[in-house]
């Protein structure tokens, strides 16, 4: 994700790979006053000193940084300060208004540099007649010119605190201490300092909420800078994991697009695709879909249905459509996109499009389609490209589905020699590619190399603080495979911490939390711990009940868990009460669920006679896997429950 430092408004890339882009020009002259009222702030700090140096929006590049003081508006200002100096002072003074002439000229060079370095340069002759409270706002200008930039954070950080030391004085509030406190958070967040970014932006975000109540500045003006500091918010909050959090700044970010661009504007489209793509990435498929809509709505009334912009919201489309589990559908999108990509002669998208198509034809069970697919496009790939290590992948992934285990694993064999190489300069598709691996050595009965991917994976994610959430799924996966080859006190921290990471990600009522849960649960009762087991349990229950709903075949099974903790804990009457819960489910699915109505009814029995003292042994717990593709809450689990004993 970009900073969001320096621009008014800019998109949410997809924290996996997705341009972004900016406001248009049309909406970047709304700002038009800003200049005056960054004039009287600074006249606030600088009392009868020459104008210092002006902030609005820039037309350009849309960047939030100072503006050029126009010549004739320049000249004025410096005709009237010397005008009021000539009838305050005798004649003699000269050498005062050569001063003033000097700074003057001082200034406008500074404000004429186009370059960083002839902005630096301007800047230390600037020091030398100018004392400290004076250059503030060119701090701030150059500052924020450093950060557009991203080259040296440090230097960025640098000249942003002499800018606060400056414009934070006396508790006043001002837009300018605003823009520096959201610099601030920039700059931190470069540099990985989140605790640091977030208290510097929360600072600003508070400040811009006074300005807005009071309305000591227009909205216009406040606007982009709220925007920027929203879209820093995100940044820093998906580093730190904080996704569902996140995602509020960025539902924000969009509300102030939607007041300020025109309707069917590209622009206002783009923004909707990037929301849609950071939903996608939180595995929220259901908010996506409108989003994703929205903006495929909005780019083909304003580009037509061949543009470039609408092949891309059809892509995002489709990824949505698979996590939804509607294949049919996503297929039909891709083809759609890959018609105008190809069209349009991009040929880098369109070999990716073919790969999601043919991993589509796989979730589909068209294996034999999907391996003549990616036939065709393996010879368009390079030999030790990330793209080659991803078709062999899927191929994998499609006879692995024939349980053709041996072809299989040649093509893993070739993938992962692709992308050992690449762990350096792609580690986070690398890690994701190792995780997909894992899961297919997981569904081969390949438990220690699977478990040894993800650790490897695990290291990789470890040096990554923005995938975290990624981390915490890693954590789940080994814990649930460790739980299965009957290592449960290894098991043991990594699930739990899988269930923190993860709750920090995605939200403690997030179906994967569930399932971690469930399987401490599992691993607390095999331990001969059923008090912790049931606490576990009865977590598991409420997360699942919420996200997957109290019929779903898994919140069944960890209600069923649950009433055999308690059962085990000798707590028959709770233990009965959650069994006959149990079968009240079951009913409600029918003749579908026939077998497990009667095991249902089995152990109620059982219970019952404990109850009475008859019977002694417990039942086993079942401890439910991660879904493999965590794309649906309609049929989550894709493994069979394991039994620990």
């Amino acid at each position: 994700m970009r900073r969001a430092s320096s621009t008014v408004l800019c998109h949410l890339g997809r924290h996996t790979r997705t341009s972004t882009s900016l406001l248009s020009k049309n909406f970047i002259t709304h700002f038009s006053s800003l200049t005056t009222t960054i004039t009287s702030t600074a006249n606030e700090y600088y009392h009868n000193q020459p104008s210092p140096t002006h902030l609005k929006a820039c037309n350009k590049s849309n960047a939030l940084v100072f503006s050029k003081i126009k010549t004739k508006q320049f000249q004025a200002c410096l005709s009237q300060n010397f005008n009021t100096l000539v009838e305050q002072q005798p004649p003699q003074v000269s050498s005062r208004q050569r001063k003033i002439k000097e700074r003057s000229q001082l200034e406008e060079d500074f404000e004429s540099a186009n370059s960083t370095e002839d902005m630096l340069k301007a800047f230390k002759d600037m020091e030398a007649s100018f004392d400290e409270r004076d250059l503030g706002l060119a701090c701030l200008k150059l500052g924020l010119k450093l950060d557009q930039e991203g080259e040296d954070p440090e230097k960025t950080l640098s000249f942003a605190n002499r800018a606060l030391k400056v414009l934070d004085r006396e508790n006043k509030v001002s837009l300018p201490l605003a823009m520096t406190l959201q610099l601030l958070g920039s700059a931190c967040h470069s540099l990985n300092r989140f605790n640091d970014s977030l208290g510097y932006l929360n600072r600003a975000n508070r400040i811009l909420g006074r300005l807005e109540e009071e309305g000591s500045c227009s909205i216009d003006d406040i606007r982009p800078v709220i925007h920027a500091v929203q879209l820093e918010l995100a940044n820093t909050k998906m580093a730190m994991g904080r996704r569902e959090e996140a995602l509020g700044n960025l539902r924000r970010c969009l509300e102030i697009k939607e007041m300020t661009l025109e309707k069917d504007s590209k622009e206002l489209g783009n923004a909707y695709r990037d929301l849609a793509e950071a939903y996608v990435a939180a595995l929220n498929f259901k908010e996506a879909l409108p989003f994703c809509l929205k903006a495929l709505e909005t780019h083909n009334a304003q580009l037509g249905h061949n543009s470039v912009e609408v092949a891309y919201d059809r892509r995002i489309l489709g990824h949505i459509y698979t996590g939804l589990e509607e294949h049919e559908k996503a297929l039909e999108q891709n083809h759609l996109s890959q018609r105008v990509l190809k069209n349009w002669g991009l040929s880098s998208d369109l070999l990716r499009a073919q790969i999601d198509a043919a991993n589509m034809q796989i979730a589909l069970g068209k294996y034999d389609e999907s391996i003549n697919t990616l036939k065709g496009v393996v010879q368009q790939t390079d030999k030790e490209s990330e793209d080659r290590a991803v078709v062999f992948l899927s191929m994998a992934k499609a006879l692995c589905n024939q349980e053709k285990y041996a072809d299989s694993k040649k093509c893993l064999e070739i993938a992962c020699g692709i992308l050992n190489k690449k762990e350096m300069t792609s580690a986070t598709e690398v890690a994701e590619a190792y995780m997909e691996i894992s899961m297919l050595y997981e569904t081969m009965n390949e438990f220690e190399t699977a478990i040894s991917l993800l650790k490897r994976t695990l290291a990789i994610l470890e040096k990554l603080p923005q995938e975290q959430h990624h981390e915490g799924s890693v954590c789940a996966r080994i814990g649930w495979l460790l739980l299965l080859t009957g290592k449960v006190q290894l098991a043991i921290p990594y699930l739990e911490s899988a269930a923190e990471r993860l709750k920090d990600s995605f939200g403690s009522k997030h179906f994967g939390v569930g399932y971690v849960y469930n399987n401490l649960g599992a691993a607390y009762l095999e331990l001969d711990r059923p008090q912790s087991a049931a606490q576990a349990f009865a977590v598991a229950k409420e997360i699942m009940d919420v996200s997957l709903g109290p019929h779903h075949n898994d919140s069944i099974e960890a209600c069923q868990n649950l009433s055999k903790a308690y059962g085990a804990m000798g707590s028959y009457t709770l233990a009965i009460e959650f069994q006959q819960r149990v079968i009240d489910a079951w009913e409600g699915h029918g003749l579908t669920a026939e077998d497990e109505l009667k095991e249902a009814h089995r152990l109620l029995e059982q219970l019952k006679k404990k109850a009475r003292g008859i019977l002694s042994k417990e039942p086993a717990i079942q401890a439910l896997p991660l879904p493999h593709t965590s794309k649906s809450a309609s049929s989550r689990s894709s493994q069979p429950a394991v039994s620990v004993q």
